[in-house]
């Protein structure tokens, strides 16, 4: 079932998405070289939809912050290491919320789940894995939203998600995807269900995708997924550097003070299945998980 054709709710607040790694699960390093990315790293970066003319002003004064004058869009990637620090500090200072969502995917390297692929109608367990991960950061931004609304306007309010588009996803699926979670919500019958999106602000009549160099605020995600994923990816090209995404605290979200399964997730769920190393930890003991979790259990 898809969304009906009547004039979406208004929003109240945007949530750029982007990603850093990729979502291919059948070859997956370091198990396998060459292989897919170890890391995908989900990023948003959320604000409140009356700064959403600003964000290409943000965008224009941090490049400017940098000494890139004659650039017009923001790539965290191909940024010179000096100038990294230096914009994830500038978006520290922007009236925004930022949202990580780190999985480790070499537990799931040649993952068939059997369950999502039937009710995905034969769609590539890559794009399953990615709306899956989509899902996981939206439980999140829609949990945070709904806090925001009824704190601020005294009553739930709607978010607009803007997800960056790459040649290699099929966008229509994902929106599709999440249409049908919704439908299931709604019939009770919703596969693992301990945490679900918040349906009361979030609407897929308000998903849209567009390019990353077209839209200033899928910029801004990216430097928080790029940020992320250069914290806890140690394996060439990346050059590991934790410093960066630290610096982005003081706008990461929390809930009462806690970070992790709020501004900064983790998958999988079972940390230790992850078999991290000891600089990959390092992020999330900065943010507040329990290096113990991480550690093997007999």
């Amino acid at each position: 079932m898809v969304s009906d054709l009547t004039k979406p709710p208004p929003y109240y607040y945007l949530a750029n998405i982007d990603e850093a790694g990729d979502p291919g699960i059948r070859r997956v390093r370091p198990t396998d070289n060459p292989g897919g990315s170890e890391w995908l790293v989900i990023g948003c970066c959320l604000i409140e939809a009356k700064s959403e003319a600003d964000q290409a002003v943000w965008v224009r004064q941090i490049l400017d912050g940098v000494k890139m004058r004659q650039q017009t869009v923001l790539h965290y990637r191909e940024l010179d290491d000096w100038r990294k620090p230096l914009v994830c500090q500038a978006l520290a200072k922007r009236p925004v919320a930022l949202f990580a969502m780190l999985s480790n995917k070499k537990n799931m390297k040649g993952h068939r789940n059997l369950a999502a692929a039937a009710r995905s109608q034969g769609i590539p367990m890559d794009q399953v894995f990615y709306n899956w991960c989509i899902r996981i950061i939206l439980e999140r931004v829609t949990e945070y939203c709904y806090r925001h609304s009824v704190k601020a306007y005294g009553e739930p309010r709607h978010v607009k998600v803007l997800l960056s588009e790459r040649g290699t996803h099929g966008y229509a699926r994902a929106i599709w995807y999440h249409q049908m979670l919704k439908d299931q919500s709604k019939g009770g019958t919703t596969f693992l269900n301990k945490r679900t999106i918040n349906w009361q602000v979030f609407d897929t009549r308000l998903m849209q995708v567009l390019p990353h160099t077209q839209n200033a605020g899928l910029q801004l995600a990216d430097i928080v997924a790029s940020a992320f994923y250069q914290s806890v990816d140690v394996l060439p090209p990346t050059v590991w550097n934790p410093s960066n995404a630290r610096l982005l605290k003081l706008r990461t979200a929390n809930n009462e003070g806690c970070f992790e399964n709020c501004g900064v997730t983790f998958l999988p769920f079972k940390y230790y299945e992850a078999k991290l190393l000891p600089d990959q930890m390092d992020i999330f003991e900065f943010y507040g998980f329990h290096r113990f979790d991480f550690h093997a259990r007999p």
